[in-house]
């Protein structure tokens, strides 16, 4: 029986929501664990490499998974492996284990990275087929998640709830979400036929990543990627070891910073069809560059506050929209969005254990002149999104007009 339009969008905000409050468990405790672990910034630094590693082996695997299987099973065993990932990295912080924590976090990483792939394969199908956009609302879920989970996260850490119930519970509710909605993803989306591949094997095209403007989106992808990856990583110790806050208050800073994203993306939908996509990239790096420099630069518990919210505003939209231009941006869009995420995820890649060594020299508000910098150069990247002619078909055009 045909899954309607409908469902698939409520199955993909669940399948969405759940990395979101897996994520968020694991960032509002990262100081407890980081305690536990008895680690320097340095040590947290390469314990967080363990995530960039399982993201990118994800990712480089999740392309050519989905155009083989389709996006169902790829969003499975994803989805999968952030559940297992929670009660791993709760044992490897309460054994004091950093190898076992990493080793969590690169579950974690591969489950997001590869079905994060898939999952906006999905959610591009979903809106090229309802004609109007549909990926800022999704990653949306994904940051109401983080609020979801930062919230659950503050009153672990103000009570001093135990890290390894607390990532279990998560663990439990993600795989009650995973059950319900997988069944509403349709087979074969995003797959490529045995004949289709002989086909192209045998019409050979220009490789994607010769394609000039496919590459910038890609840096775009990366510069909003680490701008949002930085947050997700450092945030509630940039609060607690730059900004003197409490665990609890960095918990909260953290909850602030998902809260305007999650503001950013379910309110950017309408804007980015009023205005444009390239303008409202544009804008959004700019105000995410912004709230790093202040956190950065000024020395003030108040104004980290705020910034925070300027920097959760510019980095909601960036990602979820540079993704849906760079399907839009020629045929073959599943691939053209692997090689986008492939760039951007380089970003998770080298971003943890450069911010932890810069940081263990110079401060963690010191390191993030380099986020702040990427997302300059992401601003100046943003008019390759703007939608073409001939590489959208005319709902699309239609629903993302004026760029």
């Amino acid at each position: 029986m045909p899954v309607s339009l409908r469902r698939r969008r409520w199955a993909l905000y669940a399948l969405f929501l759940l990395p979101g409050l897996s994520m968020a468990a694991w960032v509002t405790r990262t100081p407890a664990v980081r305690d536990l672990l008895d680690a320097s910034t340095a040590q947290m630094g390469l314990v967080l490499f363990g995530l960039s590693v399982g993201s990118m082996t994800g990712i480089l695997s999740s392309g050519p998974l989905v155009m083989r299987l389709g996006t169902r099973p790829v969003v499975a065993a994803g989805s999968t492996l952030i559940v297992v990932a929670m009660p791993t990295i709760a044992l490897g912080a309460v054994s004091g284990m950093p190898l076992l924590t990493a080793f969590g976090l690169a579950l974690f990483g591969a489950g997001m990275g590869g079905g994060e792939v898939a999952m906006n394969v999905e959610g591009a199908d979903v809106e090229r087929l309802g004609g109007r956009p549909f990926l800022p609302a999704l990653h949306g879920c994904f940051s109401l998640g983080t609020v979801l989970g930062a919230g659950l996260g503050i009153a672990a850490n103000a009570v001093q709830f135990s890290v390894v119930a607390h990532l279990v519970l998560i663990a439990v509710l993600g795989a009650g979400l995973l059950v319900w909605a997988l069944r509403a993803i349709p087979a074969g989306v995003g797959q490529v036929t045995a004949a289709d591949r002989a086909a192209q094997a045998a019409t050979p095209r220009p490789a994607l990543w010769k394609d000039t403007r496919l590459v910038l989106i890609g840096g775009i992808v990366l510069a909003m990627a680490l701008a949002e990856g930085t947050a997700n990583d450092w945030l509630p110790l940039i609060m607690v070891d730059g900004h003197g806050f409490g665990a609890t208050m960095g918990s909260t800073v953290f909850a602030l910073f998902a809260a305007s994203m999650t503001i950013g993306r379910f309110c950017g939908g309408p804007i980015v069809a009023r205005v444009g996509r390239a303008r409202v990239l544009l804008v959004s790096a700019l105000f995410a560059a912004t709230g790093l420099a202040l956190i950065s630069f000024i020395d003030s518990q108040p104004v980290a506050v705020g910034a925070v919210v300027l920097w959760g505003l510019g980095a909601s939209l960036g990602f979820p929209l540079a993704l849906s231009a760079a399907g839009d941006s020629g045929p073959n869009p599943a691939a053209r969005v692997a090689l986008a995420s492939t760039i951007g995820y380089l970003a998770f890649l080298v971003g943890p254990p450069t911010l932890g060594l810069l940081g263990e020299e110079v401060g963690l508000r010191g390191a993030l002149v380099i986020p702040l910098a990427v997302a300059l150069v992401g601003a100046a990247l943003a008019p390759a999104t703007g939608v073409r002619a001939d590489a959208a078909g005319p709902a699309r055009e239609e629903s993302l007009a004026r760029d």
